[in-house]
């Protein structure tokens, strides 16, 4: 009788360990790179970028039709991302379209660089896109 419950507490214990296991794994998979100190200059998205103002966090590629680099194109076609705006006590959500400078604020707030730019027939993946914010105005 002495061995069942011990048995019977070690495949609890296991049980309890198995649990604590998956749940710290399922902790550790995030869905895509997330920091929370502003980087100045490109970033991922989920990254928060320090602009001249508020700081912003690219959270997904909206539309990317960019005319890819090996071809000549008549229409240049556009990027637009979404990101989120945080300011002291504040966070607003916009879509921003390359070069397309948008009221944010006190002042403008631009998607100035993406890269890479496509090439023709292949996807960027997202890991590896990089995207420059300029704000002006503001103090």
């Amino acid at each position: 009788m002495r061995n069942a419950q011990l048995k019977a507490a070690l495949a609890n214990r296991m049980r309890v360990l198995k649990t604590i296991w998956v749940v710290s794994l399922a902790g550790c998979a995030a869905t895509g790179p997330v920091t929370s100190s502003p980087i100045e200059g490109p970033v991922r998205l989920g990254e928060i970028a320090a602009v001249d103002g508020p700081k912003v966090r690219p959270d997904q590629v909206i539309e990317d039709s960019r005319c890819p680099a090996d071809v000549q194109c008549i229409h240049a076609g556009q990027l637009i991302v979404r990101t989120t705006v945080l300011g002291g006590g504040w966070s607003q959500q916009i879509d921003l379209t390359l070069g397309v400078p948008v009221p944010v604020a006190d002042g403008m707030l631009t998607l100035v660089d993406a890269t890479p730019v496509p090439i023709n027939g292949k996807a960027t993946p997202l890991p590896a896109a990089r995207f420059t914010f300029k704000f002006q105005g503001g103090r």
